[in-house]
């Protein structure tokens, strides 16, 4: 009778088991209703913090890899400065751009996205952008990549998105047929994908290449009054691109030439410098556009937003110590001085969670205490302890407030500008105005002949080797949508037919 007990509990726990892998789940068990799309308040509000699936799933993503970065692991940094253009105080209270002529110091890591911190500099891949302002009131990180665009536009699905692009976890191999399976689920990522699959996916060099903040910024000035902004770098070495063929003789020669390059002209005095422009745009434009500008799949057509020019920022000074300066940099959306602030955008929202807690678990509780990372400002918080802290308070009030000499008030000039919301609920949806194909189309137009060429050969290396001929179809099908030329010229690369494309849609 035992026995007949424990084989029906056994079977009981199978069925429980099997129907349980039918879903998805969290990482305790429970069910998820929506792994697409984060919780919001409204439409286009903030990402709430109660939404625990996103924060469970960052988190978990997070702490990954030990102790290399998750992403942007191959890397070089620099120290320069910049040098503001004008007097912007009408417009952002932020300090280090009220005032034309103004010097702030600033470090630089360039570094490649989904590989790890060994591989190559010359393989496919967007590059990372990330600069960090010494200001007076505080460290500033704008933290973009070298394309003006991203391939997601919700944090729900960063973390798929980068495993798609990892290695497999059986056979440690980076794989076409996953990454391929992952976009042809996700047609925002067309855009982004047109572009990496361009030339502009090999950067010639570090020097060589524009950057940009992808999300839309908040810049607030003295009087409360918000202005978003997008910010883009332009190379003052012009922009050079490897073709596959270039990169791959490059590689055989030098596996970090981007890396020797960029040092190697800096030793020489040959000071790469960029100008940094932004783009302006009042909320109250957002609606007569027809694509939603806080969408990180999209660019802002300069005929809608005219770039602004901010200043020019020089990179003269190699790190002493690569690990100390480099590998222990720590950059993070969510570094912000006064006058500047995160948009609503929902993959810069939870970004402003991410990066702080990765760096906090890659490098230590304490990883603003470090040199590269310090501002040059004096620090007076009551954050104490942990991990190789090195901040020592004379006093014995770490509270605030407190009646005592040593009470540190706050400031109510900085306050974040508030948001308003009326009649709304939370929800998990997809945003309004998606067109995930209109950009991707106008960048596939605005090609040369040559670079046409290259896409469609750079892409139909990927897909060729794609087994899954549905997976294929569809993904062809975007490209379509995007530029009837486009998608025919990649149907004939993959010998599909018209009539094989369609029938998917």
């Amino acid at each position: 009778m035992r026995k007949r007990i424990l084989l029906l509990s056994g079977s009981l726990l199978l069925a429980i088991g099997a129907y349980a892998q039918q879903h998805l789940t969290t990482n305790t068990g429970a069910p998820v209703g929506d792994n697409q799309n984060s919780k919001t308040v409204g439409q286009n509000g903030q990402v709430l913090l109660e939404d625990i699936h996103l924060i469970e799933k960052l988190a978990a993503f997070d702490r990954e890899r030990i102790p290399e970065r998750v992403v942007h692991a191959r890397g070089v940094g620099v120290y320069g400065e910049f040098i503001a253009a004008d007097n912007f105080s009408a417009i952002t209270k932020a300090s280090f751009l009220k005032e034309k002529g103004k010097k702030t110091p600033v470090f630089v890591r360039f570094s490649t996205v989904v590989h790890s911190s060994g591989s190559p500099e010359t393989l496919r891949d967007p590059r990372g952008f990330a600069t960090k302002f010494y200001t007076d009131e505080g460290n500033y990180d704008l933290v973009g990549n070298n394309l003006p665009v991203f391939f997601i536009r919700d944090a729900m699905k960063f973390p798929d998105m980068v495993h798609a692009f990892k290695p497999s976890p059986i056979y440690n191999k980076q794989d076409p047929n996953r990454v391929f399976d992952f976009f042809s689920h996700v047609p925002e990522g067309t855009h982004m994908l047109t572009r990496v699959y361009s030339d502009l996916g090999i950067p010639a060099s570090y020097r060589e290449m524009d950057g940009s903040g992808v999300h839309a910024f908040k810049w607030i000035n003295d009087k409360g009054e918000v202005t978003y902004v997008k910010y883009t770098w332009k190379t003052q070495q012009g922009v050079r691109n490897l073709t596959t063929e270039d990169a791959a003789k490059m590689q055989a020669q030098d596996f970090q030439h981007a890396t020797v390059d960029l040092y190697d002209n800096i030793k020489k005095g040959n000071f790469p410098s960029w100008d940094l422009y932004v783009q302006l745009l009042k909320a109250s434009a957002f609606d007569k556009l027809d694509f939603n500008p806080l969408d990180p799949t999209k660019i802002w057509p300069e005929q809608i937003a005219k770039p602004v020019l901010v200043g020019r920022m020089t990179l003269n000074q190699i790190p002493g110590n690569f690990f100390e300066e480099v590998e222990q940099s720590a950059f993070a959306p969510g570094t912000l001085v006064p006058g500047i602030e995160p948009s609503e955008d929902k993959l810069l929202q939870g970004r402003l969670f991410s990066y702080f807690d990765t760096q906090r678990y890659r490098i230590g509780a304490n990883f603003q205490q470090l040199p590269v990372n310090a501002p040059k400002v004096s620090v007076a918080s009551n954050n104490q302890d942990g991990a190789f802290s090195n901040r020592h308070e004379n006093s014995d009030v770490n509270y605030q407030p407190s009646v005592t000499s040593s009470n540190l008030p706050d400031n109510n000039q900085y306050k974040y500008s508030p948001s308003t919301f009326t009649n709304t609920a939370s929800v998990q949806q997809k945003i309004s105005k998606p067109d995930d194909f209109k950009q991707a189309g106008e960048f596939y137009r605005s090609l040369s002949e040559k670079d046409k060429v290259n896409l469609i050969k750079n892409l139909t290396g990927d897909l060729s080797q794609v087994k899954n001929r549905d997976v294929v179809r569809k993904m062809v099908g975007y490209f379509y949508m995007a530029d009837a030329d486009y998608g025919k010229r990649l149907a004939a690369a993959l010998k599909l037919t018209r009539e094989e494309v369609e029938k998917l849609f």
